[in-house]
């Protein structure tokens, strides 16, 4: 679940009046050191909340308090994952990657915390404006791509690239969000991975077939449906279940985004199409090669087109 450390999200009415179904009535208003002051998001694992340090004068709240839903505490598997979520993000430091500040792990109620950053989910900016042109979209791209490169030299994947984990600031500065589903590239997902349709139609073929294992360019596949996305309002492969989507990804090849959108670079189209190849031999072999690619891109392409940020 995108924690969406954002300023520029649903209003504070909407927030308060809507339903938390993980929150217990009896939570307490204080978590560790942090006063939790306002709710953000629930999920199927977690709730996350508005926070300040406990005892702060600042009526400002700066951080976002990621608690694991009650119903969950007891689960070996979803207590693994926020605590793998919080050993990364400790452990991890990349401009473009969010931070964990703080965490419990070790007695109720276990939670994270993370800094709250201003912008809006990629997804948001979608949902506002369908798609984006050629040069943000790559721009934005780029700067996830760098930080994958962090991510995977530290020997992990991210596991759930997709619009609604990527943070863009007014700046156009963009940061990757929610460790939620990063592992270790030798350690094989769980079926919690793949619990909504939103994941799935990001999935790379690899992670749904017992025949290859994942590694960073399952990761390069699920940024290239991303980049697909932003630059055509559509996505790669669709289906109407998880089967099907997943089956989708295995076998069918996107339609050209030429055809999308003509105006596109053939280089262009030709990256987005190798980032979405089917076996990972046939893609970006690492993310610093595609971070490479996008850079070049960038100066033969785009150079006089992105507006500075």
């Amino acid at each position: 679940m995108p924690t969406a450390m954002t300023q520029q999200t649903t209003s504070s009415a909407d927030r308060r009046s809507a339903a938390l179904p993980h929150r217990a009535p009896d939570l307490p208003a204080v978590v560790g050191p942090w006063q939790l002051v306002e709710p953000l998001h629930s999920g199927h694992l977690s709730a996350a909340f508005l926070a300040r340090p406990t005892g702060s004068d600042n009526p400002q709240c700066h951080y976002v308090v990621k608690l694991l839903a009650t119903e969950f505490v007891h689960d070996a598997q979803a207590c693994q994952a926020m605590r793998q979520e919080a050993y990364v993000g400790r452990k991890v430091s990349h401009p473009h990657l969010i931070s964990v500040l703080d965490a419990n792990i070790r007695t109720r109620p276990y939670f994270i915390t993370m800094p709250r950053l201003p912008g809006q989910t990629l997804r948001q900016l979608l949902a506002a404006q369908r798609n984006l042109p050629p040069s943000t979209a790559f721009w934005i791209v780029r700067q996830v791509a760098d930080a994958l490169i962090a991510l995977h030299d530290f020997g992990w994947l991210h596991g759930d690239v997709k619009p609604e984990n990527i943070l863009v600031a007014p700046d156009g500065h963009a940061t990757l969000l929610d460790l939620g589903f990063a592992r270790c590239i030798d350690q094989e997902g769980s079926a919690v991975d793949r619990q909504t349709m939103g994941t799935f139609n990001y999935i790379a073929p690899e992670t749904v077939t017992s025949s290859l294992g994942s590694d960073g360019r399952s990761d390069i596949y699920s940024l290239g449906a991303t980049l697909y996305e932003a630059l055509s309002g559509r996505l790669p492969l669709t289906g109407r279940t998880l089967a099907e989507v997943a089956s989708q990804h295995r076998q069918t090849r996107p339609t050209c985004i030429r055809s999308l959108l003509p105006q596109l670079p053939k280089a262009a189209a030709s990256l987005v199409h190798r980032m979405l190849a089917k076996h990972p031999l046939r893609r970006p072999q690492t993310a610093r090669e595609l971070v490479h690619r996008l850079v070049a891109l960038e100066i033969e392409t785009f150079a006089d087109c992105r507006v500075a940020g």
